[in-house]
């Protein structure tokens, strides 16, 4: 199959009326567009409430700007230009303001503001901060979508992080496998890079981002078998999405298919409160129990997928929520308290960790970095500066 044609105007959509393309032409003046034709063939134009397009087209609720547009404050997470460092032992790179699609109810929406430029394209100010913190093990490069970047550009990354010993794995965050999985597959150079540097003591993993069973397609599948033969492991994290996948038949079936295809239910999350995603948020007690219903339609390797808020204070596994009482732990802590266990009311509205009363007991919120951060001054040159050098890690 050919590489798809991209859109980024959704005037061109012709599968939509003329009337909602200039109703929906306000919001992708402000949020980009983006989305290809293969995707767009896993629409059911004749489903005003398709879950696949909802993920990718535009909703008029997203000029809706409840909530806050960086509801984690990863702004308090940056130690240098475009290098996040929020857990110990795990460093993200921004090293893409473009994504492979530009889901509609992305956490990182700010990011794809027209009038908003936080991401990056010089990695070696993050490049130099890893490699002077021995204790930063995982490197994730996300941004955008790691795998939107061209391969040369990729494989320069990539190169430059195996020079650092104490980087044992590396992670492409990415929607490319299944909304442009002939990237993966028909690209040889790419699936070379991956294979030269997922090795069996430091892997590269891909953590995609599938939310519904419709986009597991043979193509995808096809995807998949290619990165692990690459030596690649590939993983899926997803939010639960009011209108998409807020059905525990539909997750039961995501999690088969992402079993059956070899990749590993990593995470289920709760979908953040960023501004203007309102439309797809669910109360807590809501997806608790899709996921447990969706859990007792598949197998024990389904089952391994966790339940998560990626909160401020770290990620938080719902453990249990019953008569009103969210039971709750740690699985990630900004602050060092994993595995602290919590007990708190949970109201029948309450979609985040904040919404419950007593929450404010178990964390702070920080403050925006600023005499903390690292001068990139003070770094110390990478031995392999000179020979592999990367200004702009773009497409």
């Amino acid at each position: 199959m050919p590489q798809p044609k991209y859109r980024t105007d959704i005037g061109k959509i012709e599968q939509l009326p003329e009337a909602e393309r200039e109703k929906l032409k306000p919001i992708t003046n402000k949020f980009v567009f983006r989305v290809n034709d293969y995707y767009l063939n896993l629409i059911d134009w004749d489903d005003p409430n398709d879950p696949i397009r909802k993920l990718v087209i535009p909703n008029e609720g997203e000029l809706k700007e409840y909530g806050r547009w960086d509801a984690s404050d990863e702004d308090t997470n940056y130690v240098v230009p475009g290098c996040q460092h929020k857990y110990e032992s795990t460093a993200l790179l921004i090293v893409s303001e473009v994504c492979g699609a530009y889901c509609r109810y992305c956490f990182r929406k700010r990011l794809f503001r027209n009038d908003v430029k936080e991401a990056t394209t010089d990695v070696e100010p993050g490049l130099r901060y890893i490699a002077s913190q021995p204790r930063i093990s995982n490197v994730l490069l996300t941004g955008g979508d790691s795998l939107i970047l061209a391969t040369p550009k990729l494989q320069a990354i990539l190169t430059r992080l195996r020079e650092i010993e104490h980087v044992r794995i590396i992670r492409l965050g990415s929607k490319i496998p299944v909304f442009n999985p002939m990237r993966i597959y028909e690209d040889e150079s790419l699936l070379e890079t991956l294979k030269t540097f997922s090795t069996p003591d430091k892997r590269i993993y891909v953590m995609a981002h599938i939310n519904h069973p419709r986009e597991i397609t043979p193509e995808a599948v096809r995807g998949f078998e290619a990165l692990h033969n690459a030596g690649v492991i590939v993983v899926n994290q997803t939010p639960i999405l009011r209108g998409i996948n807020d059905d525990s038949k539909v997750l039961g079936e995501l999690l088969d298919k992402l079993s059956w295809a070899g990749v590993t239910p990593y995470y289920f999350f709760v979908n953040r409160p960023v501004a203007g995603n309102r439309d797809f948020v669910l109360p807590l007690e809501r997806v608790y129990r899709l996921v447990e219903e969706a859990k007792a339609l598949t197998s024990g390797l389904g089952k391994r997928v966790r339940l998560s808020m990626s909160h401020t204070s770290g990620k938080i596994e719902i453990l249990a929520i019953e008569d009103g009482k969210a039971y709750l732990k740690y699985h990630q802590s900004r602050d060092g308290q994993y595995g602290k266990f919590m007990t708190l009311d949970c109201p029948p509205d309450a979609a985040w960790f904040d919404d419950l009363p007593g929450s404010e007991r178990y964390w702070t919120r920080p403050k925006k970095r600023t005499e903390d951060v690292v001068s990139v001054n003070e770094l110390p040159d990478l031995p392999s500066r000179a020979s592999h050098p990367i200004r702009k890690a773009s497409t």
